[in-house]
């Protein structure tokens, strides 16, 4: 395992493209915080730069320095999930510009995956997680279902043996606000 970490660290910090098990679905991804390797991600996905991006962050503290105020219910929601969700946040710094959605907003998850929380935490900044397919297809539940002209695209592929925790399904959506606001987005 700790070889494909640092394989897959070394191509983020050269602005590469990553394909990786998360703890839901196969994702591509790359450094959240170069806007360069985040518009690749969409030329590769044929996806409309106007559609924001998930995040994935190590940890509470990690989505401190990405996040300009985090309502208390991040927290707590962050404490009582027992299955992945993403949060949408009201305010994104310190990011890609390419990877806020238009209102400024940010969404952002924290892996139930030992894997992807040990790359993120050694990488020290947030990584992009968008699924591994191409625009309008659906989403692969499992390296096998992830096309050729994906994979021909992406800088490092973490080995599949290291797809032990992934669900085969996208995480929930919660969008918060500062005023308490919480809006299911997916379930």
């Amino acid at each position: 395992m700790q070889t494909q970490i640092e394989n897959a660290i070394a191509a983020l910090r050269k602005g590469e493209i990553i394909l990786y098990p998360t703890d839901t679905i196969w994702g591509i991804g790359c450094d959240a915080t170069n806007e360069d390797a985040v518009n690749r991600i969409f030329k590769i996905k044929g996806r409309s730069d106007s559609k924001s991006l998930i995040i994935l962050a190590s940890d509470m503290d990690m989505v401190a320095r990405f996040v300009k105020d985090i309502p208390q219910m991040a927290v707590t929601l962050d404490q009582v999930s027992d299955k992945p969700m993403t949060i949408i946040y009201p305010e994104g710094i310190n990011l890609a510009q390419n990877t806020l959605a238009e209102d400024g907003s940010i969404a952002i998850r924290i892996p139930k995956s030992k894997f992807c929380i040990e790359m993120i935490r050694k990488f020290g900044k947030p990584i992009v997680s968008t699924s591994a397919n191409i625009s309008g297809e659906n989403p692969p539940k499992t390296y096998e279902e992830i096309s050729a002209r994906l994979k021909e695209n992406i800088n490092f592929q973490v080995d599949k043996s290291m797809d032990t925790e992934s669900t085969g399904k996208p995480s929930s959506i919660v969008k918060l606000g500062m005023n308490f606001e919480v809006k299911i987005i997916r379930e």
